[in-house]
């Protein structure tokens, strides 16, 4: 039976109750819907709203109740309409007239909206441990290979040398805020919207502060209105993800031109890559690939929210049952795509002979040998046109910087001598910019 069947004098269309279920979504939070009714039920028999007896024994079911879905021994009704109405009515089967005060001084309102940030807090703890394992993954392979010289590209162009450590740890800054976005959406989002009731509070002498503290809350929502409207933590939580996913889909994009042969710095291991149903030569970085596909779908969630709430009057309506589906398809898209990262950098093999050849070419030391110029009174603009110069030079003879003879320098400009090839190996440019 309905928890509002009371008003209706027949049974819901079997289609309309598949359409407005949502148990398919919600029963991953039977364990924070069980914490919050356990939280409202002791506080109830704390300010004598109901008899303490009956108090404990709805605690203790609950708990038990909680245990039984763990380990399997109690199924979810997928007949059920939501994951509140299957607990409440299992309760009221067990304990009968003691189970129906459960809901006393409560709306689906405010428990939905309390078990949504229940929840999103825990998947919150759960990203913020995998991004922070992607950092540890990353800074790891950068020690590895702190002295492998690269090039650094601007416009997919060789630019300038740098390390494949100082490369990576240019992700691990991105990740770092984007650490610091999770956190930050996660204290605002810690307030408990517990006693709101279906929009207006309750006439019980209920004592939101207690509820909020047995559930780990900073506070508790000062408008009742909001309380149960209000799903900017999701926005901004699918927001803080939306940036989780574009660091990890131009990481990969990085990776997948990095894997090729035209370039050949690194070599995925063979568990985290695919072969071609035609092709036997083939080695595809399909991981990295679908990371990057996958982040697409993380900004149509966040659409999704933005699309659902931007036209909705307060307080509650039936279109926020959608935001489950977006903010949690966010963070399951999110964890997969860390938890398949995190082993994939840890085993991928660095090649840094062929990241020192392509370093070698390009002419990426052209700012040193204008800076060389410049330590030797030219003014930067005359000292980067006979740079500029040489490097037409080289183009023309097929030749690198390095391997001009300093006649060929001094043809270009009498200030240069023999500490030219200081200057221009790799390996002090890289150093003098602290790489």
């Amino acid at each position: 039976m309905k928890l509002w069947a009371g008003r209706f004098s027949k049974e819901v269309d079997k289609k309309t109750n598949d359409f407005n279920s949502s148990i398919a979504t919600d029963s991953r939070m039977y364990a924070q819907d069980i914490n919050g009714s356990i939280a409202h039920v002791t506080m109830l028999a704390a300010q004598g709203i109901i008899p303490k007896e009956d108090g404990s024994a709805i605690a203790a079911e609950l708990a038990k109740i909680k245990e039984e879905i763990a380990d399997g021994a109690l199924a979810i009704d997928p007949n059920a309409e939501d994951i509140h109405t299957f607990i409440e009515q299992t309760l009221t089967e067990r304990l009968g007239d003691v189970g129906k005060r459960l809901h006393t001084g409560r709306s689906r309102n405010d428990q939905v909206a309390l078990d949504v940030r229940l929840y999103l807090r825990d998947e919150c703890d759960e990203v913020l441990n995998l991004i922070n394992g992607l950092i540890n993954s990353l800074e790891t392979k950068g020690e590895e290979n702190a002295h492998a010289i690269m090039p650094g590209y601007t416009h997919l162009q060789r630019a300038q040398p740098i390390t494949f450590k100082a490369h990576l740890s240019a992700y691990v800054e991105m990740l770092k805020r984007d650490l610091g976005r999770v956190e930050d959406a996660k204290k605002r989002m810690n307030s408990s919207p517990l006693g709101s009731g279906a929009l207006a509070g309750t006439t019980y002498p209920i004592d939101r502060a207690m509820t909020a503290s047995l559930l780990g809350f900073d506070s508790f929502t000062k408008s009742t209105l909001d309380g149960v409207a209000d799903r900017d933590f999701c926005v901004e939580l699918a927001s803080a993800l939306s940036l989780v996913m574009v660091h990890l889909s131009r990481m990969c994009e990085e990776i997948i031109l990095w894997c090729s042969w035209e370039f050949k710095f690194v070599e995925l291991d063979d568990a985290f890559s695919t072969g071609s149903s035609i092709m036997p030569q083939k080695k595809n970085p399909d991981i990295a690939e679908l990371v990057r596909g996958k982040s697409g779908r993380v900004f149509g969630d966040l659409m999704t929210l933005l699309t659902v709430l931007k036209g909705l009057p307060l307080a509650y309506n039936k279109d926020m049952q959608e935001d489950k589906d977006a903010i949690f398809d966010a963070f399951d898209t999110v964890k997969i795509c860390l938890t398949t990262l995190i082993p994939m950098i840890d085993t991928m093999k660095v090649i840094p002979e062929n990241m020192r050849k392509a370093a070698a070419g390009g002419f990426i030391n052209a700012t040193d040998c204008a800076d060389f110029l410049v330590s030797k009174g030219l003014p930067f603009r005359d000292a980067y046109k006979a740079t500029g110069e040489l490097v037409a030079l080289c183009i023309k003879t097929g030749k690198t910087l390095e391997a001009l003879e300093i006649e060929e320098y001094k043809n270009i400009c009498e200030l240069f001598d023999d500490g030219v090839y200081e200057a221009i190996k790799l390996e002090n440019c890289v150093k003098r910019r602290g790489m």
